[in-house]
């Protein structure tokens, strides 16, 4: 019988061609890029809270519901890419509106 160290002490093949290194690049690259797309949510929300009716018109707020819910669609779809399947928690941290989230995926004209 033969004792082997474990795995977790040998180096792996993965540690010698680079592998960790491009892995741990991806990662980041997707973590900054969701970092991106929640300032565009932040600002996009904020635009849409900002809408006063005296000030600007309906076909203004319509645009600006456009906006946010291009903005969250594609924050959702990198919270995906990155592994966060569940969408609850980010609604209630931004505070995105009932009205956003039934235009997303919508296809306008």
């Amino acid at each position: 019988m033969s004792v082997r160290p474990p795995q977790s002490f040998r180096q792996s093949e993965q540690d010698k061609n680079g592998f960790n290194v491009l892995e741990y690049e991806l990662m980041s690259e997707r973590a900054d890029s969701l970092g991106r797309h929640g300032l565009k949510v932040e600002a996009a929300l904020a635009a849409l809270k900002a809408w006063t009716p005296d000030r600007q018109s309906a076909e203004d707020r319509e645009k600006l519901l456009n906006e946010a819910s291009d903005a969250v669609w594609a924050f959702f779809i990198q919270r995906e890419i990155c592994g966060l399947r569940n969408n609850r928690d980010a609604i209630q941290r931004y505070g995105i509106p009932n009205e956003v989230i039934a235009r997303l995926g919508a296809m306008r004209k």
